[in-house]
């Protein structure tokens, strides 16, 4: 089975072929990055816009070079995410179903990073800790299987990704701030500065809009201070944060292996440090596989197809949509 996956719940327009779930045929992403880094930021109405005119040649490039005229079936993200952005993926996947006359299944974006692992290590050992890091999102989550899934942890305030971003534009560093931060961080040094690891022994639960805030006041007092130096120990303490708690998530519910998922998981400290914190397997995704992307989509639609049929085309986008997660697991402790 062919399914056409169409991914447009932020800043980037993408559409993808995968078979059987899991044979990426076809990627094509168009980045906005261009669009939106003078304002330090995604404008939601400069996204939208850019989404209708960049979508319907992402959609038929991904066609032409999978080699088909025509999918068994569209999945598209219906959410979370920028509802304006959501709304032209969804109407545009809606109107290809109906025109090709194939099913058409909506996919919750957090679900389709769930599944890039899937797509580049299909033989997974289950049951797995997966450790999701984005703008928009910082989650951990114990997933016993495709489909099952159980929240163990979430940023009470601002994502991984947001502070970075936030942190980088006050150090003048540019957009997207991760890149930006990782880049600067390697010619500094992480002692210079010690920032706080916040909720650090408590639970699986996260926090970094006080880190955020302790970077400015650092800087504050330290006018002088080596724009690397602090990169780097912002760095440091994100990524010391995040993989203390997968790694006694891992040991708490018995994973077999833990993976990274979502923009953040792109981050060179990150992946380094993730395979020395536990004593299981990790899976780092590709870089094509960590940022948005329409394969995860298709991948994710072919198993939501599989499982639940067909999406209803009245199916409307939700921006704050979350995910399902099971009931029927003992709760790990902290």
């Amino acid at each position: 089975m062919n399914v056409l996956g169409i991914e447009t719940s932020c800043d980037e327009t993408a559409a993808a072929v995968v078979a059987e779930g899991r044979l990426v045929r076809s990627s094509v992403v168009s980045s906005q990055i261009d669009l939106h880094a003078r304002f330090g930021g995604v404008v939601p109405e400069i996204a939208g816009r850019a989404h209708v005119e960049l979508l319907m040649p992402a959609v038929a490039e991904a066609m032409a070079r999978a080699g088909i005229e025509r999918p068994d079936a569209v999945a598209v993200t219906y959410g979370p995410g920028l509802v304006g952005s959501l709304l032209v993926g969804l109407s545009a996947a809606k109107g290809l179903a109906m025109a090709w006359r194939v099913p058409f299944v909506g996919v919750n974006h957090l679900e389709g990073h769930l599944f890039a692992p899937v797509i580049e290590e299909p033989g997974l050992p289950w049951p797995l800790v997966v450790l999701l890091v984005s703008g928009g999102h910082t989650l951990l989550v114990e997933a016993a299987a495709p489909g099952r899934y159980r929240l163990l942890g979430q940023t009470i305030d601002d994502a991984a990704g947001e502070a970075f971003d936030k942190v980088a534009r006050y150090l003048g560093l540019g957009y997207p701030g991760g890149p930006a931060i990782d880049r600067v961080a390697r010619e500094g040094d992480a002692s210079a500065f010690s920032f706080p690891r916040a909720m650090l022994g408590e639970g699986y639960d996260f926090s970094f809009s006080g880190l955020k805030t302790s970077v400015v006041r650092t800087v504050e007092r330290h006018p002088s201070a080596s724009t690397p130096d602090v990169a780097a120990a912002f760095q440091e303490a994100v990524v010391d944060v995040l993989l203390t708690k997968a790694a006694r998530a891992v040991r708490a519910v018995g994973a077999k292996g833990l993976c990274l998922g979502g923009g953040v998981a792109a981050n060179s400290l990150l992946r380094r440090r993730a395979p020395e914190a536990v004593d299981v397997p990790t899976y780092l995704p590709s870089m094509a596989m960590c940022t948005d992307n329409a394969a995860m989509v298709a991948a994710a639609g072919t198993f939501r197809l599989a499982h639940d049929g067909p999406s209803p085309l009245s199916l409307a986008a939700d921006p704050n949509l979350f995910l399902d997660f099971s009931e029927d697991f003992s709760e790990p402790e902290a």
